[in-house]
């Protein structure tokens, strides 16, 4: 359970516009399509289209848990300090992590946690120099932390938001309230379709192909107390084909995945985030402050 600014619509009204990208090259493991289906194929994803600056009564800025705890600014200086959930290999994480590495995100994973801590996105962690914490504790994991000693131990390491990368167990309440509209989750579907529980890796992508939806693609969401309920802050539109199988699906939605991820960390850890006075958050543009997605 686990955007991209283009030039703005005239029409300042709150809408969004679908624009295909350049068709890539082939993913690893495709197959040739059959003819007469190959000339129909789709563009792998699209994008939403930005639109202008809404009304101002409309938007109430308000600042992040992490701005609150900087003092209500300082969100071009110290870089935030992220805290990454995974349940398996983790790679979500990892391009968050390798793009934090490269300055694409201005923050720093200072901590995994996991409730499987044999899982990659764990080992990964440990090569790496990032504290691995076990949570929830359980038979398979005796060593993991209960939620109070999970809160402290985020408090230690100053950790301004928490980002759920394939991590299957439900976030408790008081993880929620002490990080309010600072957990961001990726989920792999176009929610509120094909969301909650049970809905995780490859069996949204096989309930997809079985709905017969045309469309799919990763949602980034604000998190709740419920299984993928929260408010979305960004999405990417995949194509489902006539003939695709799961694992061609799951492949390409992974891939738009580690991109619209990263772009969204970014915008959380520069306080790009507005929240609209109806709760919904929008993305502000870095190139243009009148522009949001």
């Amino acid at each position: 359970m686990e955007a991209a600014v283009a030039h703005a619509p005239p029409d300042p009204a709150l809408r969004r516009s679908l624009r295909p990208n350049h068709a890539p090259a082939e993913l690893p493991g495709t197959r040739p399509w059959p003819r007469g289906l190959a000339a129909r194929r789709q563009p792998r994803a699209v994008r939403c289209e930005p639109c202008r600056r809404p009304e101002a009564a409309r938007l109430r800025p308000r600042a992040s848990a992490a701005a609150q705890r900087d003092g209500g600014g300082a969100a071009a200086g110290r870089r935030k300090r992220l805290a990454v959930f995974v349940s398996g290999g983790g790679s979500n994480f990892r391009a968050i992590h390798g793009a934090a590495l490269g300055g694409a995100v201005h923050g720093e994973v200072v901590a995994l946690v996991t409730d499987k801590p044999g899982c990659g996105g764990a080992e990964y962690a440990s090569s790496n120099g990032i504290p691995v914490v076990v949570f929830p504790k359980s038979k398979s994991a005796p060593e993991g932390v209960s939620v109070a000693e999970l809160l402290d131990t985020l408090r230690g390491y100053s950790v301004d938001f928490v980002l759920l990368a394939g991590y299957l167990k439900l976030i408790p309440a008081e993880l929620i309230r002490e990080y309010p509209r600072s957990i961001l989750n990726i989920h792999p579907s176009l929610l509120p379709a094909f969301g909650g529980k049970g809905y995780y890796g490859l069996k949204v992508h096989k309930a997809v192909i079985a709905s017969g939806a045309r469309y799919s693609g990763p949602t980034v969401h604000f998190v709740d107390e419920h299984y993928d309920t929260g408010k979305t802050l960004a999405q990417r539109v995949v194509p489902v084909f006539a003939d695709d199988t799961t694992e061609l699906l799951a492949a390409r939605v992974l891939h738009e995945e580690h991109q619209v991820y990263v772009e969204a960390v970014a915008a959380l850890c520069e306080d790009r985030i507005v929240w609209r006075e109806d709760g919904v958050p929008l993305i502000k543009s870095r190139i243009n402050p009148d522009v949001y997605t």
